[in-house]
């Protein structure tokens, strides 16, 4: 039972090429691809923020010529003194002497109001006279009786 003769049909040989529009479609496939990506990088690139080119300044001793300014006066609005009793005072010369108190700057240097420097400096020896000296002449303008002042009379 032996025989030379296969029944198969299969034949010894090449291989069978594969078919010539499969490579083509593979190329195109791989190109689009290559392409798809170029165009992403383009497109993220060119939407990217630019980024300033600056350089930090260098960190250099400060010159001599440059000196600090002084911070300027600024008012203050305290509508009570803890170390003044202004409560004594009608209520139009406790509003002056409050805008007052509060618009001039204290002597000592402290750069704050005559109320504020009160409020938060107790121990300040310049403003406990100055804050005195004007309630004393608020005070003494209300005191002082209204008096017309005279007029020209006409001749």
């Amino acid at each position: 039972m032996s025989s030379t003769d296969s029944s198969s049909t299969e034949r010894p040989g090449p291989a069978p090429e594969p078919d010539p529009s499969r490579k083509t479609r593979d190329r195109g496939s791989a190109l689009a691809a290559v392409v798809t990506l170029a165009i992403l990088v383009l497109l993220v690139w060119g939407l990217g923020p630019r980024q300033s080119k600056l350089k930090p300044a260098p960190l250099l001793p400060a010159s001599n010529t440059c000196t600090p300014t002084a911070s300027d006066f600024a008012p203050s609005s305290l509508t009570k003194i803890p170390t003044m009793p202004l409560d004594a005072l009608p209520p139009g010369a406790r509003n002056r002497v409050l805008l007052r108190l509060n618009m001039e700057p204290c002597s000592c240097g402290c750069k704050q109001s005559l109320a504020m420097c009160r409020a938060g400096n107790p121990s300040c020896p310049m403003s406990p006279q100055a804050a005195d000296a004007v309630v004393k002449q608020e005070t003494a303008e209300t005191a002082r009786p209204n008096t017309p002042a005279p007029r020209d009379s006409p001749q």
